[in-house]
């Protein structure tokens, strides 16, 4: 059970980061398929937690250190943009281990004033249901798409 849990530790860190990198990173250390979706849903949480609750301190404290002046019209900021507009909070929790990072739906998120309530709610509830479908598809087609990807 501990050398499960210590092989998890990986794919929390990662989630946290890239949410794709919980599922392949699960497969590729060889977790059992319920491990990764745990995992991965921990460290996505923990960004979209942390990003919810201390982000406007973590901005001013670590990116806007090393960012600098950014430019505010963007393509993929009128696209954003676009998205919230039509879609909502639901439309960035649903598209953001698609388009965005677990950091980056967070942000957008809060930048739109949500209550960090129904941020958490529904960025879970994206995060449950996305690693489930990436981690049953990455573990049911992996030996045939990553052969020799995994050492068992």
């Amino acid at each position: 059970m501990w050398e499960e849990i210590l092989k998890a530790v990986p794919v929390f860190l990662s989630s946290m980061l890239k949410f794709i990198f919980g599922p392949t990173g699960g497969y590729a250390i060889g977790l059992h398929p319920i491990t990764t979706i745990a995992a991965t849903v921990a460290g996505t949480m923990a960004s979209v937690i942390a990003f919810t609750y201390f982000g406007k301190w973590l901005r001013s404290k670590v990116l806007d250190r090393w960012g600098g002046k950014k430019k505010l019209f963007t393509t993929n900021n009128r696209r954003i943009v676009k998205i919230w507009r039509k879609y909502g909070l639901f439309g960035v929790a649903t598209l953001m281990p698609l388009l965005l990072t677990p950091i980056g739906g967070t942000v957008v998120a809060v930048s739109f004033g949500s209550p960090k309530n129904r941020i958490i709610l529904y960025m879970f509830l994206s995060a449950l249901l996305w690693a489930t479908i990436f981690t049953l598809i990455i573990y049911e087609f992996g030996r045939a798409v990553l052969p020799g990807f995994v050492n068992t």
